[in-house]
């Protein structure tokens, strides 16, 4: 759950965190933050290995602010690497700002994220941004706002084989969002076309009581106790989350982040890739209903599925699984709320978001 409260933390003790490897962290991008932040406080990740030994030093020089650049899978890489660091040095964690320097920006989104450099200026120059808490997910011992299988990891693999087998050709035809379409159109929505009945799932509440939403994310009929299946049937997608977003603003959990301690676990069942495609612009501004889409708020799930079903954490594909477990972590994460007051003027820097 998102929820404010204020924080004052002390600009001077920030540091940025960015993967070298994202397409966004160009030189031009690389010369511009080295001209904001000193070369002690801007770090480059370009391997798991770079990853852990600058989390490494930031917890241990005692950075209050960590600025994480690159999209979500970025984002969740940092948090994991710092709050192990944190954990096994029994620190305190920093709090995040959100640099939108990535392709699917799905926290970014959430907390207001714009233009990186105005951004970061904002809280440079001595702005005090709230903060906000962030439950996470745990899945397979990693902390993520957003996990899942189905069509969604689906089409994060059809994208991925997409941009290997164009390789240099890709280019800005098979990047971003143009890409995800044309992997939806040349893969995703064939295969959901053509496929046998989709796969067999159950879905058992391991937690606390949990609920079934309405179409208004109000509970509705009595609590799942644990133990209790959520659901049973068949199932085209299957994810948890606790943040309202996909990326490219696809608000794909409407009802995330309501409650603290729980996460919004959305089904799709049955439903036709027509109504699908017709419904488009819904499915965008989460305002989409179907009987074949069920969602549920609840703190901790497992999934068992019939067969392997493709599976992706925080918007990267992770091949597929037969079991997957998702719950609410222990831990949460402060973020800095770009949201709050007007953006001062003056600050329209050299980067687009």
């Amino acid at each position: 759950m998102l929820q404010a409260y204020s924080s004052h933390h002390i600009p001077e003790q920030t540091a940025v965190l960015l993967n070298a490897n994202a397409k966004q962290v160009s030189p031009r991008v690389r010369e511009a933050l080295s001209g904001l932040v000193p070369a002690e406080s801007l770090f480059f990740s370009r391997d798991h290995d770079d990853a852990h030994r600058i989390a490494d030093a930031v917890v241990s020089r005692g950075f209050g602010t960590v600025f994480t650049g690159g999209g979500d899978g970025t984002f969740v890489s940092w948090v994991n690497h710092i709050l192990d660091r944190a954990e096994t040095r029994s620190e305190p964690a920093p709090r995040f700002g959100v640099l939108a320097l990535g392709t699917g920006n799905a926290v970014a989104e959430m907390v207001g994220a714009g233009r990186p450099l105005d951004d970061l200026r904002r809280h440079l120059s001595g702005e005090v941004l709230p903060g906000r808490r962030l439950d996470l997910v745990t899945c397979e011992g990693r902390r993520t706002p957003f996990a899942g299988v189905g069509i969604d990891a689906a089409v994060l693999n059809d994208y991925n084989w997409l941009r290997t087998r164009l390789g240099a050709r890709a280019g800005r035809l098979a990047s971003g969002l143009r890409g995800y379409g044309l992997a939806i159109a040349l893969r995703s929505a064939p295969r959901q076309v053509f496929q046998r009945a989709p796969a067999y799932c159950e879905i058992l509440n391991t937690g606390t009581p949990a609920w079934r939403l309405d179409p208004s994310g109000d509970r509705v009929g009595r609590p799942v106790a644990h133990g209790e299946l959520l659901y049973a049937g068949p199932c085209m997608m299957a994810a948890g989350s606790t943040v309202p977003y996909y990326g490219f603003k696809l608000r794909a959990f409407p009802f995330a982040g309501r409650r603290a301690g729980t996460l919004q676990v959305r089904v799709a069942t049955r439903i036709p890739v027509p109504a699908l495609v017709l419904q488009a612009r819904k499915i965008f501004t989460g305002e989409f209903q179907h009987p074949g889409l069920l969602d549920f708020e609840a703190d901790r799930v497992e999934m068992s599925f019939d067969r392997p079903v493709p599976f992706q954490v925080g918007g990267d594909a992770e091949g597929f699984r037969e079991k997957l477990t998702l719950g609410i972590a222990s831990r949460s994460v402060e973020l800095l709320d770009y949201t709050a007051g007007a953006r001062t003027p003056g600050l329209r820097g050299a980067l687009a978001a």
